[in-house]
């Protein structure tokens, strides 16, 4: 298993993600980045992924990279502040990293977003590689260049556009993926499909007891697929400044949801339950078909997601999408679909309108 894609400005290669079933090609491609024996490594990694694969990153880049710190901060969305950002910077400080050195990030979204923010800022900027271990972060996070952390209640509010210099994929973390987290990062699947590619959606359909059974070669084009969607929106507009902001389906009222949750539910399972209320605002607006939005659900409920909640008020959950960063002044921009596989931006939905929609999926 090897497939790379190479991420342009359009000219010029960024980076490329590799696709790999292991870790073993990761200090060979570090080393044709031109980084040297010399320079200091730091893999930045969270309490649920070190034990699992920080040990043996470290001991497969040591022989090539002695300089190798590791810093590890507690798992889960109530670690993705300045706070562990400041942990982070006292880290490199104390241990002399200076622009010259790399930051590796070993996890999840939070690990990423929150190690290429540090990159960002830590000195003005320093190198980092994503090396993403959940499905979520494979063909969503670990792709564009967002870095950022969350501030107070509101998500991903503080950061930076960043890219880093490589995405390294090894696809075999995925065999011990909790189900949780593959369902998660099945949100994201389904709306690239949703947005930008109706075969490709018809496709997941088509090999949900695959996808469902972790078959390493169906995996493997599905993520080159949801990964190659992403990478031709973020070359077209790398700081979301139009069509970007498609990749936000299902975001507005999923991130009003999670922050709600206190983020006890997880990131996919919100987008999940946004996709549903996206789709019925769509359908209200006369885009989509009744049928669309009940295939839309069927193929969310196939792949384990809950397409309905209880315990969240719809006005609270109103007042926290506007809130959200993809406010434009007083209006909340909202990403709906003119059919399966297209997706345009909207920002004249009423109150009213928006809470038939978070209704329809908050019970």
């Amino acid at each position: 298993m090897a497939k790379s894609i190479a991420v342009t400005d359009g000219t010029n290669e960024l980076y490329r993600i590799e696709l790999t079933d292991c870790f073993d090609h990761l200090g060979e491609m570090l080393k044709n980045l031109g980084y040297r024996a010399e320079q200091k490594l730091c893999i930045v990694t969270d309490s649920n992924v070190g034990p699992l694969y920080a040990e043996e990153v470290q001991e497969l880049l040591q022989k090539e990279f002695p300089n190798l710190f590791v810093f590890t901060f507690p798992a889960g969305e109530a670690s993705k502040n300045v706070k562990t950002v400041d942990q982070l910077y006292e880290y490199l400080i104390q241990n002399h990293f200076d622009r010259q050195d790399v930051l590796l990030a070993l996890g999840g979204g939070v690990v990423g977003d929150l190690t290429g923010f540090a990159a960002a800022t830590y000195l003005r900027g320093i190198d980092f590689v994503q090396i993403p271990t959940t499905l979520l972060s494979q063909v969503d996070s670990s792709i564009g260049g967002k870095t950022g952390v969350d501030f107070m209640q509101y998500k991903n509010m503080v950061g930076a556009f960043y890219q880093p210099k490589l995405v390294y994929m090894n696809l075999a973390t995925l065999i011990s993926l909790p189900e949780k987290q593959m369902i998660s990062g099945m949100g994201e699947i389904i709306k690239h499909g949703l947005i930008k590619d109706r075969s490709y959606f018809y496709w997941l359909n088509e090999h949900a007891a695959e996808i469902k059974e972790r078959k390493m070669e169906t995996l493997e084009e599905m993520i080159f697929v949801s990964c190659n969607i992403k990478r031709e929106v973020v070359e077209r507009d790398p700081k979301e400044k139009g069509e970007r902001a498609l990749l936000n389906f299902g975001h507005t009222i999923g991130h009003a949801i999670e922050k709600l949750s206190d983020f006890s539910l997880t990131h996919g399972a919100c987008v999940g339950l946004g996709i549903v209320a996206a789709s019925y605002l769509s359908m209200q607006m006369g885009e989509i078909s009744e049928a669309d939005v009940q295939t839309i659900i069927t193929t969310l409920q196939q792949f384990g997601f809950a397409t309905e909640v209880t315990g969240f008020d719809a006005k609270k959950v109103l007042a926290a999408t506007k809130s959200d960063k993809k406010m434009v002044g007083s209006q909340v921009k909202f990403i709906l679909l003119h059919q399966i596989g297209e997706a345009y931006i909207y920002r004249e939905l009423s109150e009213e309108q928006i809470l038939g929609g978070i209704r329809y999926v908050c019970k």
